[in-house]
């Protein structure tokens, strides 16, 4: 069994174990979940759902003592002042992969651990970092379009671009970079990464700068971790650097890219296309990146599948419900 579905099997049953509500005080949801989530936090523990109140300030007011968890979103994240309110805190359990939503430094400082769900959806990140890849550098959806449009009958769809054999940077050689970049090997790829520093366990070529990766390769694919550290890493030189015949994939999050230059450089065509899952201001995208062809655009779905939001789920349930039971959690973040 693959430590993924080791970690979601434990927390399954984790979340199963009986619990007693009344005894370990209220979890506060501070953002919409799945429903089936919702539900079976509901369940299973003595749970609030802050954002859904009249008037989230009093209860804050009148309840706060009683708040021992907080679960939330990656998107949403729980901010300094609500962790200020809850004197009785030990953890906030995060829905997602990323954790930049939330300042683990301050949270830290006040006893609070922090729990994000790793692994769980590596494979499903990759695989639509990968079609992306394919997507943008075939132009299969442009090519849809065109198709749709009734344009194939006055004249035979330009070529495009090979993706077998080309040269792909990672950007951020974590779990999910060493994912894209084993399924990259199928493709007989030349594989480069760029992280804070080489990793030992790899066969792929190290560059120590996101702009020597990108001048470097066909194709860089942005996997590394949001938040302050990474915010506009790929910037107007590294999109220089990959160049009018290169191609962006950003799986990570809207932050790393600086947008603008991004948007300048697809209006110039100083890059030859990207394929998106995250923006800098979610779900507003900018018009420039709309009326383009060369950009294929997704709704931040990467790790959008039945099997891996349960899998997620699972592992929000067990994180909580082994911090109501032991006090500790099941995958705190590094």
């Amino acid at each position: 069994m693959s430590h993924s579905a080791t970690q979601a099997a434990s927390a399954i049953q984790a979340a199963s174990a009986p619990t007693d509500p009344a005894a370990q005080g209220t979890v506060l949801q501070v953002s919409p979940l799945l429903p089936a989530l919702e539900k079976a936090l509901a369940e299973r523990h003595r749970t609030v759902r802050l954002h859904e109140l009249p008037d989230p300030a009093a209860y804050l007011r009148e309840q706060a003592e009683g708040v021992v968890a907080a679960v939330t979103s990656a998107r949403f994240g729980v901010a300094n002042s609500l962790m200020d309110a809850l004197p009785k805190l030990g953890a906030i359990v995060h829905f997602g992969v990323g954790y930049e939503t939330t300042d683990v430094a301050h949270a830290r400082a006040r006893g609070v651990d922090v729990s994000n769900t790793p692994d769980v959806l590596n494979d499903c990140v990759a695989d639509l970092a990968v079609g992306g890849l394919i997507d943008v550098m075939r132009e299969l959806s442009a090519a849809d379009r065109y198709v749709r449009a009734g344009r194939w009958g006055a004249a035979p769809y330009p070529l495009t671009s090979r993706v077998s054999g080309k040269r792909v940077g990672i950007l951020g050689l974590g779990r999910i970079g060493r994912a894209v970049a084993r399924r990259l090997e199928g493709f007989d790829m030349d594989i480069a990464y760029c992280s804070r520093g080489p990793v030992s366990d790899v066969p792929y070529r190290y560059l120590p700068t996101a702009r020597e990766l990108a001048a470097e390769c066909d194709a860089v694919v942005v996997t590394v971790a949001g938040g302050a550290g990474t915010r506009g890493l790929v910037s107007a030189e590294v999109l220089d650097a990959l160049g009018p015949r290169g191609f962006l994939v950003n799986v990570a999050r809207g932050s790393v890219v600086d947008e603008p230059a991004l948007v300048a450089a697809v209006r110039e065509g100083r890059i030859a296309g990207a394929a998106l899952d995250v923006f800098a201001d979610e779900p507003n995208v900018p018009q420039a990146l709309l009326e383009s062809d060369r950009v294929l655009l997704l709704p931040h779905v990467a790790s959008g599948t039945h099997e891996t939001r349960q899998a997620m789920a699972d592992l929000v349930l067990g994180n909580v419900q082994r911090f109501m039971a032991e006090g500790v959690l099941l995958t705190p973040v590094p």
